[in-house]
């Protein structure tokens, strides 16, 4: 099977799963284009993600190249195309000059798929990188496919035309339980069977690196980008009321973003200097070694879809605090595996570290063994890819 897989940019510092996802593929055989619409806009430091953007095809260079040639070979099907991007426009937030930029990138996106043989095009994210591969459907370009992780999708379903793409896909896969409830809401139930439920996933290696809590630790780590949605400021006036009521605690905050200043006025405000470190962009294997310093992950988030750090964090058998938002509840069980808590409540979020803190570390390492139990049944790569393999095969056309 020759598929490509489509996202806006890539390889981005959080698209490890995607990577996974593809490499685990090729692994079984099957040959992967990588297509994105331009190049990442973090900064990569991984060196697996610097190799993938070394295959990586961006169509931005090649924008309008092919245009004329569009024009005079397949005018019913530009016509067609053009057509339903002003539909997507009508509809959309991001207005019709960005929606034809969405035709553009078909365009140039087609010619590469025809020229490399491409039966078949499968997209991480229902945003514009998915209007582009329906665009290139009506071009006469190959079928497409769509993995919807949510929030952002599901955040601005008609803006982004979720519907309407979900109609004309082959099918459609939901990261979570929750989320593939939500896709349903915007499509017949005649759609309703071509949505199916693959995980992100985590490959064995990271479960072989669990080792046990050191006793004496009393780090937290939150992993993720400095931004409005990871709730990091909240994390930060929860530490200082931690630190208020005696207890003593680090965090680490692992990663970068458009937030980073805010964030550092937060700890300047709250004198927390000394019990707070941003460790900027960091690779894999620097975020394995932080979270196994740790005593758990906290992540304190508005918004997600389920992030694959919480299966990281879980694999190495750190438990994990985070709120009862989307997917999350469907790994992290209270009790069990970690803490849950109302998105946005400090108080709430404040007595779970103050738990963390005060909790034996042999408790602690037998919830982050039935952590790493859950996120081996439900998120294991070699049995996800499989599933997503044998969806491949029902549908795309040999």
């Amino acid at each position: 099977m020759r598929i490509a897989y489509l996202t806006t940019s890539y390889p981005e510092v959080s698209h490890t799963f995607i990577r996974r996802e593809i490499l685990a593929l090729e692994a079984l055989g099957h040959e992967v284009d990588r297509l994105a619409i331009r190049p990442p806009e973090s900064h990569l430091v991984d060196a697996d993600d610097i190799a993938e953007a070394e295959l990586t095809y961006y169509c931005l260079p090649n924008l309008l190249r092919d245009l004329p040639r569009a024009l005079w070979t397949s005018p019913l099907r530009l016509w067609a195309a053009l057509r339903m991007t002003l539909a997507m426009a009508r509809v959309s937030h991001r207005g019709l000059v960005v929606n034809l930029a969405y035709l553009l990138e078909a365009i140039a996106l087609a010619r590469r798929l025809r020229e490399r043989g491409i039966q078949h095009v499968h997209v991480h994210f229902g945003t514009n990188a998915a209007a582009a591969a329906r665009l290139v459907k009506a071009l006469g370009g190959p079928t497409y496919s769509m993995t919807i992780h949510g929030p952002a999708e599901l955040d601005n379903a008609i803006g982004f035309s979720l519907g309407p793409k979900i109609e004309d896909a082959e099918f459609v896969v939901a990261i979570t339980d929750y989320c593939g409830a939500q896709l349903r809401r915007w499509v017949a139930p005649e759609h309703w069977e071509k949505i199916r439920v693959v995980h992100c996933a985590v490959p064995d290696g990271l479960f072989e690196q669990a080792t046990p809590i050191a006793r004496e630790t009393n780090t937290l780590v939150c992993v993720g980008r400095l931004t409005a949605q990871k709730g990091q400021l909240l994390l930060l006036d929860a530490l200082r009321q931690v630190l208020d009521e005696g207890l003593d605690a680090k965090l680490v905050l692992a990663g970068d973003g458009e937030m980073r200043p805010e964030v550092e006025r937060r700890i300047a405000g709250h004198r927390l200097e000394e019990h707070v470190e941003i460790t900027g962009w960091i690779d894999a294997p620097e975020v394995a070694r932080r979270l196994q310093a740790a005593r758990a992950m906290v992540l304190p988030s508005f918004a997600e879809g389920l992030p694959v750090v919480i299966m990281e964090a879980l694999a190495l058998c750190r438990p994990v605090l985070s709120t009862y938002i989307a997917g999350i509840p469907e790994l992290v069980v209270p009790g069990q595996s970690g803490w849950l808590v109302p998105a946005g409540n400090v108080e709430a979020i404040a007595r779970a570290m103050r738990e963390i803190l005060e909790t034996p570390t042999e408790r602690l390492d037998e919830m982050g063994r039935e952590g790493a139990r859950a996120v081996h049944e439900r998120h294991h790569l070699p049995t996800e890819v499989s599933r997503l393999e044998k969806i491949f095969r029902e549908y795309v056309r040999s």
